[in-house]
């Protein structure tokens, strides 16, 4: 199998904006540790918060972010054409704790690709600064104990994406032997891992312009043997300890145009990066319209789920697939739009839960009708 080194890692605390790039992160089921734990919202026509994203606003690119001790520092990077109007906030720097209290905070529903949660607005401070920015109102939110569903089959524990009602009602009952998988804000899975050489296939097509793997917005970053072999990667191993499965890949969208030094779509040919890959990276069936680059990926074991990984550390491709993933999650349909259920809350609803499935099996015939009257 195939073995290489990390070579780069990244993490975005603030969803849509700039990463960081660092030299070692803590592992963790949710991703590397203080990933995409906040996100900024705008407001809706009826007051609804609706998602801040790259593809739809390039101006995310002008805020720069870093760890400082127990904050995060937030800078507004003027472009030499401005977006909006100067105000003076602008120029100050914004310092946004961690890990917030969130007991006193507002809070705030938050639906991301029909996978909802109940997160937190961080307040009018943090709030007013980002609208000076924008130069629309536009919100904080963190995600604090909230958890967001995994929906189609992304997650490794996935089975059918479609279960019948009789599957649904005995999983309501009785819950599940394992805890599944939840997100933060990062969009579909906890990790994105992308090579260096499907980057340096990105860059042979645009031989006048500089791509960065900063516009990948990777997580982890190998070397690997070919480029685009990581289509097939089924898991990885991290040191010989830590095991990831990679279930499905990362189809991409109009983020990938973005100039970060003006906040906006890029000229010229620096522009057409997505338009590039068009030609032969729809390879998704699933999502045929849109190119693949990079692997979406879940830590599934390790000695305790919680270790430090660092630049240079040995991965190594343990699984393959012959043929590859097809993209499920349901991005548009609001039908299938749920939150979390944890396998604990099914099992405290079992008294009533059980009723419910006692009366099915009476009107189905599985149950004598008198067993509901004993």
């Amino acid at each position: 199998m195939l073995t290489g080194n990390q070579q780069q890692l990244w993490v975005y605390p603030i969803k849509g904006v700039r990463g960081i790039q660092v030299q070692s992160a803590r592992l963790g089921p949710q991703g590397l540790q203080h990933d995409r734990r906040f996100m900024l919202c705008k407001f809706g026509e009826s007051g609804e918060l609706k998602k801040i994203q790259l593809s739809e606003f390039p101006q995310c690119g002008l805020f720069a972010t870093e760890i400082v001790g127990d904050k995060i520092q937030v800078k507004y990077l003027t472009p030499e054409e401005p977006l909006v109007p100067w105000q003076p906030a602008q120029d100050n720097v914004l310092h946004v704790p961690i890990e917030p209290d969130h007991k006193d905070l507002k809070k705030a529903d938050i639906n991301l690709h029909q996978s909802l949660v109940t997160a937190y607005r961080m307040g009018p401070a943090y709030d007013a600064w980002f609208t000076a920015c924008f130069g629309f109102d536009t919100a904080l939110i963190f995600i604090g104990d909230g958890r967001r569903p995994v929906l189609g089959t992304f997650s490794p524990k996935a089975q059918d994406p479609h279960p019948s009602w009789l599957t649904q009602l005995l999983s309501y009952i009785f819950g599940s032997s394992t805890e599944d998988d939840w997100l933060a804000f990062s969009d579909c899975a906890p990790y994105l891992f992308a090579t260096e050489e499907s980057l340096n296939n990105v860059r042979a097509r645009l031989p006048s312009s500089g791509v960065d793997m900063q516009a990948m917005r990777p997580n982890i970053v190998l070397d690997g043997e070919a480029a685009w072999d990581e289509d097939y990667w089924a898991q990885l191993s991290i040191n010989g300890v830590h095991k990831v499965a990679l279930t499905k890949n990362c189809n991409r969208c109009t983020s990938l145009n973005v100039d970060y030094t003006t906040g906006r779509t890029a000229q010229g040919e620096r522009g057409t990066v997505l338009k590039k890959l068009m030609s032969d990276r729809r390879v998704d069936a699933g999502l045929k319209y849109s190119p693949v680059f990079g692997r979406y990926g879940f830590l599934t074991s390790g000695p305790d789920n919680n270790a430090i990984v660092s630049i240079g550390d040995n991965v190594e491709v343990t699984e393959r697939r012959t043929e590859r993933t097809v993209w499920d999650w349901p991005l548009k349909d609001s039908n299938v739009s749920r939150y979390y259920r944890s396998s604990s809350g099914a099992k405290a609803n079992l008294p009533i839960a059980l009723s419910v499935w006692l009366t099915f099996a009476a009107l189905l015939g599985l149950l004598p009708c008198w067993l509901l009257l004993a």
